[in-house]
């Protein structure tokens, strides 16, 4: 059986500020650091993400935010202490009522704007009413995870 992980690679103006935030984020050094690019490997999730070096600058795409699903609260809080520890302005939420679950998270921007969550699900469904069909529900808007 092979190994599958996903793989994202991110457009950066300033190569050097983006690996100092993402070793933050993921605790660990880049496995590729060239002047124009960098490689993560991680594990846990299991993420190869590469950081491309970019002469024209970065602006906002439809991305809404990327994120990292962590097992406990202790997870979401040690991600907290690792971002401060690196000087990363961060915003926290507590027993969030998001994307129908309730959750403890908190918030990041890397230094092109991208925001990153580190999430735990406490309650998997705080609507437990049962999933409608696209025909029943069509999608709306959502303020959820903004």
């Amino acid at each position: 059986m092979s190994l599958s992980k996903t793989h994202i690679a991110l457009a950066v103006n300033d190569l050097d500020q983006s690996v100092a935030f993402y070793r933050a984020l993921f605790a660990l050094d880049p496995v590729k650091y060239k002047a124009d690019y960098a490689k993560f490997d991680v594990s846990n999730p299991p993420l190869n993400l590469t950081l491309n070096l970019t002469q024209t600058a970065v602006t906002q795409s439809a991305l809404s935010h990327l994120g990292i699903q962590v097992d406990s609260s202790d997870a979401v809080q040690a991600a907290m202490a690792r971002f401060a520890a690196a000087g990363l302005a961060t915003w926290a939420e507590g027993d969030t009522d998001c994307c129908y679950a309730l959750q403890d998270k908190v918030w990041v921007r890397d230094p092109d704007g991208n925001r990153w969550e580190v999430f735990v699900v406490k309650v998997a469904d705080t609507a437990p009413e049962a999933n409608r069909t696209p025909a029943e529900h069509p999608p709306a808007a959502s303020a959820c995870c903004g």
